[in-house]
């Protein structure tokens, strides 16, 4: 595989990863009186659109997107297992900053290994990404 395509194979699964685990938390939240789900749902917006992007950049260049069901698995059975011990705006904030500092450590890793060889449009949506994901890490401290 290609850098490009390798770059947006894990754009692709770090969206992919940040709408599902959102959905998951929102519907965990559902009956639950959190401040915090106004900001949940924002972020699925962003995620989603980031997720649409990258689906279609990848059928763009005919890549076939594998999915990571044992990732998505251990990450909601934690999350699942944290909120059902601890459902608090702060320990909520907790989770979702671990994910995005993962999420912003992975790509700003691909993009620093990739930049020189990538398309600059998935470069610019991979940069897209860590932005949104580092200032959610800001908005979020608010709830700590």
């Amino acid at each position: 595989m290609d850098e490009t395509n390798e770059l947006l194979m894990h754009l692709y699964e770090t969206a992919d990863m940040g709408v599902k685990s959102t959905k998951k938390l929102l519907k965990i939240l559902k009956n639950k009186d959190n401040k915090i789900k106004g900001v949940l749902e924002n972020e699925l917006k962003q995620y989603e659109n980031f997720y649409k992007e990258a689906k279609n950049l990848l059928n763009k260049h005919s890549i076939k997107p594998c999915k990571k069901l044992m990732a998505n698995m251990v990450a909601n059975t934690t999350m699942q297992l944290e909120i059902d011990k601890d459902n608090s705006d702060s320990k909520i904030a907790e989770i979702l900053s671990r994910g995005f500092i993962m999420g912003v450590t992975g790509l700003k890793k691909k993009i620093s290994d990739y930049e020189k060889e990538a398309s600059r449009k998935i470069i610019r949506l991979a940069k897209n990404l860590v932005i949104f994901q580092e200032k959610e890490i800001e908005n979020l401290k608010e709830y700590l």
